[in-house]
């Protein structure tokens, strides 16, 4: 029992699945939820992404298993095929009879989210428009959380916006560092189709796009904090190039690279954190 649970828990994403969380969390506490609604909005996003990481590893177990993927366990037989199944589907059925605890309009969001992530799972993670769904499912996320307040205004644009074009650069970023097992594998994401060096370029013009969504868009003239990040994301992306370059030969590119768009995620999310407690 022990090694199955153990299974499941490396088979969910487990940092994704914390991050989020916590990151929608955050935001709840930021647009004024109390403790419950902070309890039950963050259940209901921990169940959604449950369910896509545990689907996501399903579909992809005989990939994982023909590349070697020694960190997914239902490739190295860690945790049985049919476990993941039954956890993958009692999350997606969770996900929405959870959201349905806060009001009617946040469980659409959450459900779009949610379906919109498990279509990327299957089948448009290998078509040209695998970008879609991350924006999609990313943009939904802090709609849920606003309307998960009852009787809070429509989440603003600028504020769904942010989200989806740092969902879109998250994808970017996520796929780089398996580009080439996925290809051996078969996959033909929009990343694998436009290659490594567009990836890299679509990330952090995407997740640039984000951070001064963020800052400009609010009403007001943008914050010192505002205007500081947007200076800390310019100089960061060079800076990984730079390290790229030099990593290159030992095979470094991709993981630098990584970095540096993983760390303007981190700005963008603590922007977005404070910018809902400014709604």
């Amino acid at each position: 029992m022990s090694r199955t649970v153990l299974g499941l828990i490396r088979a969910s994403h487990p940092e994704p699945a914390v991050a989020v969380t916590t990151v929608s969390a955050l935001l709840a506490w930021g647009v004024g939820h109390g403790p419950s609604g902070i309890v039950r909005v963050a259940a209901t996003v921990l169940a959604s992404q449950l369910a896509v990481g545990w689907v996501n590893d399903r579909l992809d177990a005989d990939r994982d298993a023909l590349v070697g993927r020694s960190d997914k366990p239902l490739a190295t037989g860690a945790v049985g095929r049919r476990a993941v199944t039954v956890a993958g589907l009692l999350a997606a059925v969770a996900t929405p009879l959870l959201a349905t605890t806060t009001t009617w309009p946040a469980t659409a969001c959450a459900t779009l989210a949610l379906v919109s992530a498990l279509l990327y799972d299957w089948p448009l993670k290998t078509t040209p428009v695998s970008v879609l769904p991350y924006a999609v499912s990313f943009g939904a996320l802090p709609a849920f959380v606003v309307l998960a307040l009852p009787g809070a205004p429509a989440p603003p644009l600028w504020l769904v916006g942010a989200a989806a074009l740092l969902g879109a650069g998250a994808h970017f970023a996520n796929v780089l560092p398996d580009l080439d097992d996925d290809g051996r594998t078969g996959v033909r994401g929009l990343a694998h189709r436009i290659g490594a060096t567009r990836s890299r370029f679509a990330a952090g013009a995407l997740l640039l796009a984000a951070t001064a969504t963020l800052v400009f868009g609010p009403p007001g003239p943008p914050s010192w904090v505002g205007l500081a990040a947007i200076v800390a994301a310019v100089v960061v992306l060079p800076a990984g190039w730079y390290v790229a370059r030099r990593a290159a030969r030992r095979g470094g590119r991709q993981v630098a690279v990584f970095r540096a768009v993983m760390l303007i995620a981190l700005i963008d999310v603590v922007l977005l954190v404070v910018g809902g407690r400014g709604l």
